[in-house]
């Protein structure tokens, strides 16, 4: 061990032997990357197989607090790329990662964040091939920003996308909805609240690999983060112009999430999650497709929410225990307190 003092220091940003020092025992040593070269140099079988197509994603991470029950800002950088890639229909295989840290921020801390990060890489099965550091002065960051940037393959003849999704379309959704964004309100501590809620944060490459070979019919997937179920929902409907029906007795909530909700004035459909996806099968592949990710671990819980209609493109809506209907709309603005 080379690294001096407890602390990450302006020195440890300065492109010199302390620079190197924290890149090799703190980053390249977990990581294992291939070479020390400006690049990461990418060869895979699936590269050579006729009519693949690579897809790229990158994603900025900010929270607060960098660590939580369930997870910290290292899992869902990883987990939050590779999801991405995954509900597009692509195999996840690499990943970058910049990392913006704070002096002052511990050496054990980000220790545990890069460990953190290598162990989610390992269960996705993906590389963290190529990164970069920087340090910035007290008070120009909190603790430690992430981004990750990931490619993956999509295999010959898979093609999801929203547009595909048609009337009639089943909507599924992996698991309980929320216990990210609960999870993190409480753990922020400025609210007095106390939870035994964990985040949801998960990989879910393995969860749409089963899908898709149970349901190969599969229409469009998305990953239900910012803005969580309402939005996603929301893109979706309006790029198909279809409308959507959601039945709010089928919507598998936590009683620890409503609580929190109806404490603070939020709606639980527009929380965050970083391990559910909301995806739409036809009708006849819709109990395959149950079948397929209740096998899973990332999909044990997973249910049938609602379906597709020829209402208004766009248009979401929720049949609600009472037996009336309510508008499901896009977020407007931001539901405080921010969360990420």
């Amino acid at each position: 061990m080379t690294l001096r003092g407890d602390r990450v220091t302006l020195a440890h940003g300065g492109g010199g032997k302390a620079m190197r020092d924290l890149v090799e025992e703190v980053f390249t040593d977990q990581f294992e990357p291939a070479s020390m070269e400006d690049q990461a140099r990418l060869e895979a079988q699936a590269l050579a197989e006729p009519g693949a197509r690579l897809a790229f994603t990158t994603d900025s991470f900010v929270v607060s607090p960098v660590e939580f029950p369930g997870g910290d800002i290292g899992t869902l950088a990883v987990n939050g790329t590779v999801n991405d890639l995954a509900v597009g229909g692509a195999r996840p295989l690499w990943l970058s990662a910049a990392f913006i840290i704070e002096e002052g921020t511990e050496f054990a801390l980000l220790r545990r964040i890069v460990a953190s990060m290598k162990a989610e890489a390992e269960k996705a099965g993906v590389k963290i091939v190529t990164g970069d550091t920087k340090v910035v002065g007290r008070g120009a960051a909190d603790t430690l920003f992430v981004t990750t940037s990931g490619v993956g393959v999509i295999p010959p003849g898979r093609d999801l996308a929203a547009e595909h999704i048609a009337p009639g379309d089943v909507a599924i959704v992996n698991g309980v909805l929320g216990d990210h964004g609960a999870c993190i309100l409480a753990a922020r501590g400025d609210m007095a609240l106390s939870s035994a809620l964990k985040s949801d944060c998960a990989g879910l490459g393995h969860l749409m690999e089963a899908v898709l070979a149970a349901a190969p019919g599969t229409k469009a997937a998305r990953d239900c983060t910012r803005g969580g179920l309402a939005s996603a929902l929301n893109e979706m409907a309006a790029t198909a112009r279809v409308s959507v029906e959601l039945d709010e007795t089928a919507l598998p909530l936590r009683a620890e999430v409503k609580g929190t909700c109806e404490l603070l004035g939020l709606d639980p459909l527009y929380l965050a999650n970083e391990g559910r996806l909301v995806l739409f099968v036809p009708e006849a592949e819709a109990e395959a497709a149950l079948a397929a990710m209740r096998a899973v671990e990332t999909g044990h819980e997973a249910r049938i929410i609602g379906r597709a209609g020829d209402g208004p493109a766009g248009l979401v809506t929720m049949r609600t225990a009472f037996g009336g209907s309510r508008i499901v709309d896009m977020l407007v603005g931001e539901q405080l307190p921010r969360i990420c």
